[in-house]
């Protein structure tokens, strides 16, 4: 077997094994699968958006609380 021989089978099984991967990722079936896996990384950051926004209305919320509470003592 010369190396050349070597060479083509693993172009062939390389190109075979692209393939593969090509047929996978582009299936029909996983579609829905691999759009909700792409909105993922943007899960977090509006959960952490949604986590500020309480967080902030909930200070605002205390603030208000403590002047009404002075202008009360007054």
């Amino acid at each position: 077997m010369d190396i050349d021989i070597l060479r083509q089978i693993g172009v062939v099984l390389g190109s075979l094994a692209f393939l593969g991967v090509c047929w996978w990722a582009f299936s029909p079936k996983r579609k829905k699968r691999f759009e909700e896996d792409a909105k993922l990384p943007f899960a977090d950051e509006q959960e952490t958006l949604d986590k500020g926004a309480r967080e902030s209305d909930s200070t605002a919320e205390k603030k208000a609380g403590e002047k009404q509470e002075q202008g009360q003592d007054k």
